[in-house]
């Protein structure tokens, strides 16, 4: 008996053989820093920290309570919601809208096409910072000189707190397309052909086909677009930090920025952990908000 418990003990190993990998690396580059960085959280811990441990003090709440008093936070704050309200549905609207017109094409052009929308997402961010730093430059840039021809006074696209948002939203939304692009079109094309089959034989048009069979039958790719985007959007960095670095007057800057600049420019590492460790509770929040949600709409 025993030499048959040893030998399924040894069979019930493979599994964990394949995914020991995933599970250390997870572990190594996910659960430890965020344990990592709550503990740092509680300490006023600097570069004459990390030199010698020694001059680590634990001090309690007290990061929180000045990331809850402190205005540039709160700002940072407001300004990620900003980009995540008006963002996050475009981008999802724009990916399946353009997959839904890939998917429908049947030419060599179309195939050209979806390599043309996903490349933005695999461009480097600094080549892109300097192209639409061109676009957007006000005295020079591409946009104002199309807008002069139509008598129309140059704008300065990031000169001013609230179109500079507008601006770096359009810039994501341009480059983020791509990658869920990819996934809607996977979801299309495992659709069944026979469900629209039966809808073309039942007499629906195009429009009534899209409604009540495709959209429907895409929830679960919309619901992974939707948490996956919505993720990315709330740590939104890139953006920011190459094209504004947070102005003008604080005007762009998001809670990942601000982390980044307590952390890496004024050495703050203490106080940027306890943001970093809000943002990381807020995102946890609004996913698993999102769950709930979906589960809910499922077992409706």
């Amino acid at each position: 008996m025993s030499n048959g418990w040893k030998n399924s003990m040894s069979k019930n190993k493979h599994p964990y053989v394949f995914i020991a990998p995933a599970v250390i690396i997870l572990t190594v580059f996910s659960i430890v820093p965020i344990i990592v960085a709550f503990l740092i959280s509680f300490t006023d811990l600097d570069l004459k920290g990390l030199a010698d441990w020694s001059n680590v003090s634990f001090i309690g709440m007290d990061n929180y309570s000045a990331l809850l008093s402190d205005e540039l936070f709160h700002k940072s704050i407001f300004n990620t919601l900003f980009y995540v309200v008006i963002g996050v549905p475009l981008v999802i609207v724009f990916s399946l809208g353009i997959a839904l017109l890939l998917n429908y094409g049947t030419s060599k052009l179309f195939t050209v096409f979806r390599g043309v929308y996903y490349m933005p997402s695999i461009t480097n961010i600094i080549a892109v910072a300097v192209i639409w730093g061109f676009l957007y430059n006000t005295e020079y840039g591409l946009f104002n000189y199309l807008l002069s021809l139509l008598d129309v006074e140059k704008i300065p696209w990031l000169g001013e707190p609230t179109i500079a948002k507008l601006s770096l939203i359009v810039l994501a939304v341009w480059k983020g397309i791509g990658i869920n692009m990819i996934i809607f079109l996977a979801a299309l094309q495992g659709i069944p052909k026979s469900y629209y089959e039966a809808a073309e034989m039942d007499g629906a048009n195009r429009w009534q086909v899209l409604r009540n069979v495709t959209i429907p039958l895409l929830r679960y790719a919309t619901f992974f677009v939707t948490v996956t985007t919505l993720i990315g959007w709330l740590q939104f960095f890139e953006e920011p930090f190459v094209m504004t670095n947070g102005g003008p007057l604080d005007g762009t800057i998001s809670m990942a920025l601000f982390i980044y600049q307590r952390g890496f420019q004024f050495s703050e590492f203490g106080y940027a952990a306890a943001g970093s460790f809000i943002l990381f509770v807020i995102i946890i929040i609004i996913t698993l908000v999102q769950f709930k949600l979906r589960k809910s709409d499922t077992e409706y």
